[in-house]
């Protein structure tokens, strides 16, 4: 897919004639942010709202991912949205439904409602963020270079996670968990008077496009198989897996959504997702290798709150704020990107295996400083490189996805791909963590506890509390290390795969290997002509 085409005029003419023209495209930037900043679940209170509603962690979690599902389903009928409704109606619907979804939320305990509700929210969520982008995304890029806008997006989404984190952590110890749902409110009534008072109906598509072959029963059955699957690994380490009867039930109900999904989409003449989408050269690597990273990175989300939490007993505050030396990184790594993409044209895998080194240095970095007795500033470098190394892979990968797709199929293959990058690797990476938590938590303390003296403490009088606290903070410590550990071999042989890759000699050198298949029929027959030999039926020699 070309990264660029001729300059296009830019021009915002759903704005009334009295707004400067300036100023344009400014409001919608700032619009972006609003929806950006909303959602339905805001992880910086997730304690508060644990003890507020008398909740589970993997309750709250799951929330979180029917949010981001309902993002990842909706990418492809945005353009649909934009070309059948105006500007304006679709900014003020997306708005008043998620102002919606707040109130409701704080106002009800029913877990299935919450999802629900969280599911609405992140569709509203990317349907406003969309609409913004899309109308300043040729004041951005007159050509609509995607090595342009990539970039300038991310620094938008990135920067609002991580605003979200803390504005939301500042108020559930400052004031309420709630006021969070109040400020999102306010900033969609916001919008909505922008939009009133600011602008006028507009519609880029004269006749618009009708809502008519989008295979709504389809996208229902490809959202139902994402949340079973981010059940059952949220819920997973929980219930101990499939020793629960509820995993395994649900992991059969998923063999029949898959299926539901797979009939559709050979069967229906207009699908969700249509097959020839699969076919895109690349496209299966792309969405494993944003997987994987979603996965490694889910460190973040497991073993940085634990040590956080549990080590050195930081406030939710505390490790908020610390997290937003992320932002330095995710600024560096969009302009990185945006300088290896627009103006220097270098190799996007040697941009991939920069990102891959940020995380291994950001693994590193935990693994030789993690200790119950550091400072928090020494943690401020290796979260930087985190922020750094998630921009950077976030911004190739999905270039490297804009670059072998058409158009036709880029937005369905987008959705396929935020369902791997959002919430699909991150679930999955939470789930090993948390397993390997407790199974080197477990052989930590039978390992160390054999070297103890048990006479020489039985005989001097001594705090035991005190010591099992101060002993299960060191287990815990190490067993971080042990898992950073392994992040650190893992994006460290992703890191050197890509730079080899790079070189020319190495990728002409592999490109000529056979693949598995040719391998495996290779040596079937070998092993049919030595089978034919042993018993005498090898051809006579002429």
């Amino acid at each position: 897919m070309s990264t660029h085409s001729a300059p296009t005029p830019f021009s915002m003419p759903m704005f009334r004639d009295f707004v400067p023209n300036w100023q344009r495209p400014w409001i919608y930037v700032m619009q972006a942010f609003c929806f950006q900043l909303g959602g339905a679940v805001y992880i910086g209170a997730l304690n508060e709202m644990i003890g507020g509603r008398a909740i589970m962690r993997e309750d709250v979690t799951m929330c979180l991912y029917s949010n981001l599902a309902g993002m990842a389903i909706w990418f492809p009928v945005l353009f649909r949205m934009k070309f059948r409704f105006s500007n304006r109606s679709l900014l003020i619907a997306a708005a008043v439904v998620l102002a919606l979804c707040n109130w409701l939320f704080i106002q009800t305990t029913f877990m299935p409602l919450m999802w629900l509700l969280s599911f609405v929210a992140g569709i509203a969520k990317i349907q406003g963020t969309f609409e913004n982008m899309s109308n300043i995304q040729l004041w951005l890029t007159p050509t609509r270079n995607m090595g342009v806008f990539f970039p300038c997006l991310h620094i938008i989404l990135l920067t609002s996670i991580e605003l979200q984190a803390w504005y939301s952590a500042f108020f559930a110890h400052e004031m309420h968990w709630y006021i969070s749902y109040w400020l999102v409110i306010g900033l969609m009534l916001l919008v909505i008077a922008i939009q009133l008072f600011l602008t006028r109906p507009w519609c880029p598509m004269q006749p618009r496009v009708p809502l008519t072959g989008i295979d709504w029963l389809g996208a229902a059955f490809w959202s139902l198989l994402g949340l079973q699957i981010a059940y059952i690994f949220n819920y997973g380490d929980w219930l101990d897996w499939w020793h629960s009867s509820s995993i395994r039930i649900l992991s059969g109900t998923s063999l029949i959504t898959l299926g539901g999904c797979l009939h559709r989409m050979w069967t229906k003449e207009q699908p969700y997702f249509e097959p020839r989408m699969w076919t895109y050269r690349h496209l299966i690597p792309i969405i494993l290798l944003i997987a994987l990273v979603e996965g490694l990175l889910a460190s973040e989300h497991v073993l940085e709150e634990i040590f956080y939490e549990e080590v050195m007993d930081y406030e939710m505050l505390t490790s908020r704020t610390l997290t937003l030396c992320a932002l330095p990184g995710i600024w560096l790594g969009c302009l990185i990107s945006f300088l290896w993409l627009k103006v220097w044209h270098l190799n996007v895998y040697k941009l991939i295996a920069i990102g891959m080194i940020a995380v291994a240095l950001y693994a590193s970095g935990f693994y030789f400083l993690v200790s119950e007795n550091i400072n928090i500033e020494v943690l401020r470098l290796p979260v930087a490189f985190r922020g750094f190394g998630y921009a950077t892979l976030s911004i190739a990968f999905m270039w490297s996805l804009h670059e072998i797709m058409t158009f036709e199929h880029f937005f369905q293959s987008l959705s396929v791909f935020n369902f791997m990058h959002m919430y699909i690797g991150g679930v999955i990476g939470c789930a090993l963590y948390s397993w390997g938590v407790r199974y080197y938590m477990a052989d930590n303390i039978v390992r160390y506890t054999a070297y103890l003296d048990m006479p020489a403490y039985s005989s001097a009088p001594f705090n035991i509390e005190v010591w099992m606290d101060d002993f299960i903070q060191s287990v815990m410590a190490v067993t971080i290390k042990q898992l950073y550990g392994w992040v650190l071999y893992i994006s460290g042989a992703l890191s050197i795969a890509f730079l080899l890759w790079d070189m020319p000699a190495v990728r002409n050198v592999a490109r000529r290997f056979p693949t598995w298949p040719i391998v495996g029929a290779s040596i079937l027959a070998r092993r049919i002509i030595h089978n034919h030999s042993l018993h005498g039926y090898a051809t006579p020699k002429k």
